[in-house]
């Protein structure tokens, strides 16, 4: 019995079995009425091949294989249009190894061509309103081209520094250019001329443009190749735009991306692309703004100012906090205090691109907010402007510059002015740096046009207060002399009670 169960097993194929059809099964009518005038101008097709069914994969699993051209689909009739599209669909599943240029040239460039061909016809519109299965095999096919393993990241040790170090060294290097860019790039192309046509049904489309294709596409934005990075930056902006139907989970897995960036992992290359794409969403939020909103600003945008790469993205956050804050004015301290909270301490870099969107924030804060966060940031400015970094102190200063925070400081001088007096006296007695020490000047000069009298008290509690300084220091120095003395004393006791014994 045994014997048999082993025969059983090991059985020679059988002739359904060989002969079983696959993507490239025959349909050679269209290759002997094939004009051989076409041959440089068409599109291409593996050998043997025909339309495959819609339950078939539809990825090349050996492109090495002869391809010979296919006719133009503009010079098809329309009724052999949608097979002859599908057969195309097909050839440009293959996936070709660009590691060696010169294999499969010929095969590559007919594939190039191929896709070009297709950009043309679905933005050109003559491919109407595709079929569903056409749709379905479309989709597959930039599946089959796109979604693949990223290469891991050389300067990925640079970037999290073994633990989440900073990216100083990252950025000298030169971003990772993808080999097989001249066919992703159609790809690309091809999947965003589908997505914005006129033609396309969301409806329909939907069914294939789904959450896990979504997912998958999301994960490219790790790729280092910037051009790969501005296509995916646009089409997801379009299919945000398109599909209203996932929204929602779009927002809910950049959240992800965020989250898994700030608290694990520290690196990945489309955080910027990503924070683009949020700035015209949250332009489009209506008012009142939903919770759910105010919970990715908390939770995540605030957050982003964390990591030490964050001057890579800056630029592109600072813009979706600013948004936030024009939208609901409400949110000015919640976002100061947020702000306040990751302010950088011996990076000064840092501390520089925080002063610049600090005084984006306050252009756009109003009186009330302003108050309830006045305290905090003003002693942090105060601290700013002591830096002995004299970028820091002097992008401190240039924020009297700004004729609407100086109204907001003039209405609550009462406050602000005790805070910051004596980092001024300080830059004015001390600061290292003559540029530092002529801005401090001009603005002190304006604190006391603001209010002459506030400005004589202030200066009165600082001469008070230095002086209390002072005496306590010279205290501190005579109890010190008096223990030095009655050391001294008992050590020339000790002394003489050796001698005598």
């Amino acid at each position: 019995m045994f014997h048999k169960i082993i025969k059983r097993g090991s059985r020679k194929p059988s002739k359904s079995d060989v002969s079983e059809p696959s993507i490239y099964s025959s349909s050679s009518a269209a290759a002997s009425t094939r004009p051989p005038s076409s041959e440089a101008a068409a599109s291409v097709t593996v050998n043997n091949s025909s339309r495959p069914t819609v339950s078939q994969p539809l990825t090349s699993s050996n492109p090495s294989l002869p391809i010979e051209p296919l006719p133009l689909l503009r010079e098809a009739p329309a009724q052999e249009r949608p097979s002859l599209f599908s057969r195309k669909l097909v050839i440009c599943s293959a996936v070709f190894d660009f590691s060696d240029v010169l294999r499969s040239a010929r095969e590559k460039e007919l594939k190039r061509q191929t896709l070009l061909e297709l950009v043309d016809f679905v933005q050109s519109g003559s491919s109407g309103k595709l079929p569903y299965y056409l749709q379905d095999e479309l989709i597959r096919m930039v599946s089959a081209n796109i979604f693949r393993c990223l290469p891991p990241s050389p300067t990925s040790e640079a970037t999290t520094g073994g633990g989440g170090g900073g990216g100083a060294d990252a950025e000298d290097e030169d971003p990772y250019l993808e080999p097989s860019w001249p066919h992703l790039a159609l790809v690309y192309e091809l999947l965003l001329r589908f997505v914005v046509s006129s033609d396309t049904d969301t409806k329909v489309a939907k069914r294939y443009i789904d959450h896990s294709f979504v997912l998958k596409f999301l994960d490219l934005f790790d790729s280092e190749d910037p051009r790969e990075r501005e296509y995916l930056k646009t089409i997801l902006h379009r299919i945000y735009g398109k599909f209203m139907v996932h929204r929602p989970f779009i927002r809910k897995a950049i959240n992800n991306i965020f989250y898994r960036f700030i608290f694990e992992t520290e690196r990945h290359s489309g955080i910027g692309e990503l924070l683009e794409i949020l700035g015209s969403i949250i332009n489009g939020f209506a008012l009142p703004m939903k919770e759910e909103h105010k919970l990715f600003l908390v939770r995540a945008l605030i957050p982003l100012h964390k990591p030490k790469v964050v001057g890579g993205y800056h630029q592109q956050l600072s813009y979706c906090i600013t948004q936030f804050v024009e939208k609901d004015y409400k949110l000015a301290d919640t976002v100061i205090r947020g702000l306040l909270k990751y302010w950088p301490v011996t990076n000064c870099q840092k501390e520089v691109l925080f002063l610049g969107e600090l005084e984006e924030i306050l252009e756009v804060t109003q009186s009330a907010e302003f108050q309830r966060c006045m305290v905090p940031l003003f002693r942090q400015i105060g601290r700013c402007l002591n830096s002995s970094h004299f970028q820091v102190s002097e992008r401190a200063l240039f924020l009297w510059n700004n004729d609407h925070i100086v109204s907001l400081i003039a209405q609550n001088r009462s406050v602000i002015f005790p805070i910051i007096y004596e980092a001024l006296e300080r830059n004015i007695q001390s600061h290292w740096n003559q540029a530092v020490h002529g801005l401090t000047a001009n603005v002190r000069k304006m604190f006391l046009e603001m209010d002459s009298d506030l400005f004589e008290e202030c200066q009165r509690q600082y001469a008070e207060k230095e002086a209390k300084s002072k005496a306590l220091q010279e205290q501190r120095e005579l109890a010190w002399k008096r223990l030095e003395d009655v050391a001294a004393r008992a050590a020339a006791a000790s002394d003489d009670m050796v001698m005598v014994n």
